[in-house]
C-alpha cells in the first residue's frame, strides 16, 4: 500500500509516514516536533503544521524507551528547614519561570519539586528512576549536604547559589558579597549612619551579602555593632514582625536597612509605614533581587537586581554540557543597583 492509500485508510499516522510527507528523515521530524533549535525554525514550523493537520502526536513514552532520555529536567527548590518561604515566593517564581523558558528553548520540559517533597536521595529518585535527565537545584540553603550527595553521584547537576563558595559542583549566581557592599554603600553615601542588616546571615547566599554589608561599614570606618544585625526568616511577614518588635522595644535607633531580599525589605517597609515613619526621610531601605513588586510598591524599592533570565540560560547550557559528557565550572552573573524612591540621593 502506498503512502497516499495508507493515509486514506484512517490508519494511525507513524513517524515514518510524517517524514515521508515532509520529505525529511525521521530524526528531523522527531527533533522538529520537540521544537529542537538544531532544526531551522521554518522547517520546525512546517513539520509541526503538517503534524497538526494530520492529528499526529509523537509517542513520548516510546521515544524515551528508545533513547533512554526523558527530555525532562528536575528543578528542586532547596528550601531550608523551619522557614515559611515557599514556592509562592515571587523571586523563586521568577527563577522557575526563567528556567522553564530556557529549558523549553532547548527542547526540555521542567519537573518542579522542593526539598520537602523530594526524597533524601535526589540522584536516585530523579535520575536513576528515569524521571529526569538532570537536576537544577535552586538555593544552597544553610547546608549543601544534600547537594554534595548528588554531586558525589556524578549525575548532571547545576546549582543556583553563590559561585564564590567552594564546591565540587557548578554554581551559577550573583556576586552576593559585592551586592551587599553596594547596597550598604548606597545608604551611607545617602547620609545613613546607623544601618541594620535584616535577614538570615546563616543562609549561604545571605552570608555573602552580610559580609558585603560588613565590608562597606569597614570601608567607611563605621564600627560593626551586633545590635544592628537583625536575624529573621527570609519572608515579608517575618521582617514585618521583627521591625515592629524592634521599634516597640528600642524605638527608632536606625536610619537605614539593608535587607537580604526584596520580600524582607517590603515587610520592613510595611512595619515602618504603619508607624508613620518616613521612607526615605527617616529610614532608607535597599532590597535584593528586583522582583516586580519592588517597582510597584510605594515608595518604590531601591534594590540590587539579579539577572535571573541570563542566569537561567547559563544554568541550562551548563547542564546540557554535562549531558554531552563534558565538565563545567561555576559562573558569576552581573548585578546592578536599581535606585528608586526608598533611598535618598547621594549627598
Amino acid at each position: 500500500m502506498n503512502l497516499g492509500n495508507r493515509l486514506k485508510s484512517n490508519k494511525k499516522l507513524t513517524l515514518n509516514d510524517l517524514a515521508g510527507l515532509a520529505g525529511v528523515s525521521t530524526s528531523t521530524v522527531s527533533r522538529a516536533l520537540s521544537d529542537n533549535p538544531l532544526i531551522k525554525k521554518e522547517t520546525r514550523v512546517r513539520i509541526q503544521a503538517l503534524a497538526e493537520s494530520h492529528n499526529f502526536s509523537i509517542n513520548t513514552a516510546a521515544s524515551r524507551l528508545r533513547t533512554q532520555k526523558t527530555k525532562v529536567v528536575a528543578v528542586i527548590l532547596n528550601l531550608i528547614d523551619h522557614t515559611e518561604q515557599s514556592i509562592s515566593d515571587p523571586f523563586l517564581l521568577k527563577i522557575v519561570g526563567d528556567l522553564n523558558q530556557a529549558l523549553n528553548s532547548k527542547g526540555y520540559d521542567l519537573l518542579l519539586s522542593n526539598s520537602f517533597m523530594a526524597t533524601d536521595n535526589w540522584a536516585n529518585y530523579f535520575i536513576n528512576s528515569q524521571r529526569a535527565d538532570g537536576l537544577i537545584v535552586v538555593g544552597q540553603g544553610k547546608s549543601d549536604e544534600k547537594v554534595q550527595e548528588v554531586a558525589e553521584s556524578n549525575v548532571p547537576l547545576v546549582v543556583w547559589g553563590d559561585p564564590k563558595t567552594k564546591s565540587h559542583y557548578p554554581i551559577v549566581g550573583s556576586n552576593n558579597r559585592l551586592g551587599g557592599s553596594i547596597a550598604t554603600e548606597h545608604l551611607i553615601t545617602g547620609g545613613c549612619k546607623n544601618i541594620l542588616f535584616l535577614g538570615d546571615p546563616e543562609h549561604m547566599e545571605m552570608t555573602s551579602r552580610y559580609h558585603g554589608y560588613q565590608d562597606a561599614l569597614e570601608a567607611h570606618a563605621i564600627s560593626l555593632d551586633s545590635a544592628f544585625t537583625v536575624a529573621c526568616d527570609i519572608t515579608s511577614s517575618a521582617a514585618y514582625d521583627k521591625i515592629s518588635e524592634l521599634i516597640l522595644s528600642k524605638g527608632l535607633f536606625f536610619d537605614g536597612i539593608v535587607a537580604c531580599s526584596d520580600m524582607v525589605a517590603l515587610g520592613a517597609m510595611r512595619a515602618l509605614k504603619e508607624r508613620y515613619i518616613g521612607i526615605p526621610s527617616d529610614v532608607g531601605i535597599v532590597g535584593f533581587d528586583d522582583i516586580l513588586m519592588a517597582e510597584l510598591s510605594y515608595p518604590s524599592l531601591t534594590t540590587i537586581k539579579q539577572n535571573t533570565q541570563r542566569a537561567a540560560q547559563v544554568m541550562v547550557n551548563k547542564l546540557i554540557t554535562q549531558f554531552d559528557g563534558k565538565t563545567t565550572d561555576s559562573s558569576l552573573i552581573d548585578i546592578e543597583l536599581v535606585a528608586r524612591q526608598s533611598t535618598k540621593h547621594s549627598l
